[in-house]
């Protein structure tokens, strides 16, 4: 498939756009909305690796192969990443034992 001149244009200006758009959104979601917001685009960043292993497979040439494992990759370690942070943030909700500071330890006065 290949673009013509206006068809690429028209997708950068799609890209750019979006890149602004999705930035204005995200800055304006209030601290305490960050861990279950972060849970449901990993859902979805799921579902874009589940299609960019399916654009892979369709792939010919070797420059959009590479092209499609790169995606495939990136898109798993965000995935992956996004999960790591999100279960960081719950364990900072979780309580702990009588005595203990934030990293499992005892305080040298018996003190939480």
């Amino acid at each position: 498939m290949e673009l013509t001149g206006f068809e690429l244009i028209a997708a950068l200006f799609i890209l750019v756009l979006a890149a602004i758009v999705g930035y204005e959104v995200v800055s304006k979601v209030p601290t305490m909305l960050h861990t279950p917001l972060m849970s449901g685009a990993n859902a979805v960043h799921g579902v874009i690796v589940v299609g960019a292993m399916f654009v892979a497979a369709s792939a010919e040439g070797p420059l959009r192969i590479a092209l499609a494992l790169v995606a495939v990759i990136l898109g798993t370690i965000n995935v992956v990443g996004g999960f790591v942070v999100t279960d960081r943030m719950l364990d900072m909700f979780k309580r702990r034992p009588e005595g203990q500071g934030p990293e499992g330890r005892r305080h040298p006065e018996g003190k939480g």
